[in-house]
């Protein structure tokens, strides 16, 4: 059986990994091994953040939310749940969004909520 060299096969896969690690600081962005350690921790990373990013938006809504229902001497658990309670369903993104751009229809949802939980508490 004859020999087979790799040569183009490996010089391919390193050319992609070196250019994966483009623009990282000393031997990792020319180093194979240093490079591909960074790569792979890198893509560890990532997966792990774009998890993160979601639940740190979502933390953001909530802060805004509440900072504008501070302003109603409301508290945010309350609020959320007489927007359950009276079916008004619009999320937590829309909500802040609502909250800082738009006070005075967030205003009319608010009290939308409220009139509709005076009425379920006194049936």
């Amino acid at each position: 059986m004859p020999r087979v060299k790799r040569g183009t096969t490996h010089v391919k896969k390193r050319r992609k990994l070196l250019k994966q690690a483009k623009g990282y600081k000393w031997g990792r962005k020319n180093l194979i091994h240093l490079a591909k350690t960074a790569v792979t921790k890198a893509g560890v990373h990532s997966y792990s953040h774009r998890k993160q990013k979601k639940r740190e938006a979502r933390r953001l809504w909530q802060i805004r939310i509440n900072a504008f229902l501070d302003n109603q001497k409301l508290s945010y658990s309350n609020f959320i749940n007489a927007l359950a309670k009276n079916n008004i369903e619009l999320d937590r993104k829309i909500l802040a969004d609502l909250a800082v751009n738009n006070p005075q229809i967030m205003q009319k949802i608010v009290e939308k909520a409220w009139v509709g939980k005076d009425k379920k508490e006194q049936e």
